[in-house]
């Protein structure tokens, strides 16, 4: 099961689930459900971020209230047929936390040594992009890369999380690409300032297409990875080469700053960076996840 966030033909906020039934609108079916088990003073879930928020966001709770609205009422009327315009998964994450060097064969790539710890940097909430977004680069900021990863959806608040527990604050997965002006990068590294505008401009963080439940990902620390620019295959790795897994890159940053539901974490690319250009199409797949796709364009 994978679930997206939409925007009708009308501009209307929508959560739909794709499912054994077909392409579903499941904010309908939850007003429905509500209707049924008599819950009136449930709120709405137009945004699929809120159902995050609201910790209802797992595939064992979407199972139940389709089974349930299946039920008492057919589900042809509910099957989304019109083409939707995908949103970001989360909309208003408080912050994107990034891993740097966290695929030894990347580190290797660029010349940089593996951290002893894990190495976080962030990306701003305005740098999202939806799946078949464009990413815009802007004239003299030299050459700009691709950066398949693994995204990580926060479930619920927590800070001093153990490892132990770490997994339970996961809502689910996603695909991000962190795109990087690497040029601009460079320079701020040899001058010992930070990443922030190399890593944080305007659409350098495409994400989704989808949010899939963490109960419906046996594995996330066993899944094929791949990148294409134009068809041709640059980047190729297995999130199983990641230094640091996931409970440990929860535990370590939510000693240091308390964890948000809907907040996004990056969990570093394998090798294979390169370079993208105006006119180029980028497609950024995961092992379930489905495919990101974006165009790159030029402007002022």
């Amino acid at each position: 099961m994978k679930a997206f966030a939409y925007l009708t033909s009308k501009n209307e906020p929508r959560i739909g689930v794709e499912t054994e039934d077909g392409r579903l609108n499941f904010t309908q079916i939850w007003r429905y459900f509500k209707e049924i088990q008599n819950f009136p003073n449930a709120p709405d879930l137009p945004f699929l971020q809120l159902m995050v928020e609201l910790d209802y966001f797992s595939q064992e709770t979407i199972d139940q209230v389709i089974a349930a609205v299946k039920e008492v009422r057919d589900l042809e009327d509910l099957r989304i047929t019109e083409p939707v315009r995908f949103q970001t998964p989360v909309a208003r994450p408080t912050k994107i936390l990034c891993l740097g060097r966290n695929y030894r064969a990347h580190a290797a790539e660029l010349n940089n040594a593996v951290p002893e710890a894990p190495m976080f940097f962030t990306k701003v909430p305005s740098c999202l992009l939806p799946h078949q977004g464009q990413v815009r680069i802007l004239d003299g900021v030299g050459r700009v890369d691709h950066e398949l990863e693994l995204a990580v959806i926060i479930s619920k608040k927590g800070s001093n999380i153990p490892e132990s527990s770490a997994m339970g604050h996961v809502a689910g997965y996603t695909i991000a690409n962190d795109i990087t002006a690497r040029e601009m990068q460079r320079a701020d590294q040899a001058k010992g300032r930070p990443w922030t505008l190399s890593k944080g401009m305007d659409t350098f963080c495409p994400l989704g297409p989808y949010l899939v439940p963490a109960d419906a990902v046996k594995d996330p620390h066993n899944l094929e990875m791949k990148l294409t620019v134009n068809g041709q295959v640059r980047q190729s790795g297995n999130t199983s080469a990641m230094v640091f897994q996931i409970p440990a890159l929860i535990a370590y940053i939510s000693k240091f700053m308390t964890l948000e539901p809907g907040d996004v974490l990056l969990t570093g690319t394998p090798e294979g960076v390169g370079p993208i250009v105006p006119g180029d199409t980028i497609e950024c797949s995961i092992d379930g996840l489905g495919t990101l796709i974006h165009s790159v364009v030029q402007v002022q």
